[in-house]
């Protein structure tokens, strides 16, 4: 059973940096093709924030909105990846959800999610 923790979230204000982490409490998350954040604001659809893949290259995406702000990386214990966000805005208000992904043939496709964690930022 893959569980997935997040945490880091809270409430800031426009123009503070927060730090997401997602623990995999199964274990290492090298076993997973690839790792993301996503988020949810209210009344809208859940979107990919950033990913990063579990190969040597560890490469990473990021939505249009997240570049130059946010980054994703891989912790040195093998089972965390971390979300840092810089000079966050309101827009960036939305509850932020840890994803890892696994083959289905050869589609890396998101199938554990964690709980999510809120992100609040005030103006």
């Amino acid at each position: 059973q893959v569980q997935l923790v997040e945490s880091g979230g809270g409430s800031v204000q426009a123009g503070g940096s927060l730090k997401l982490s997602c623990a995999a409490a199964s274990g290492s998350i090298i076993s997973f093709c690839a790792m993301a954040w996503y988020r949810q604001a209210p009344g809208k659809e859940r979107e990919l924030v950033a990913s990063i893949s579990m190969t040597m290259d560890q490469t990473t995406t990021y939505a249009d909105f997240a570049k130059g702000r946010f980054a994703i990386s891989q912790g040195d214990s093998l089972n965390t990846v971390y979300l840092q966000m810089n000079n966050l805005i309101p827009e960036d208000t939305a509850v932020y959800y840890c994803a890892a992904g696994s083959y289905s043939g050869r589609v890396c496709t998101y199938n554990y999610w964690g709980q999510g964690t809120q992100v609040t930022v005030s103006a």
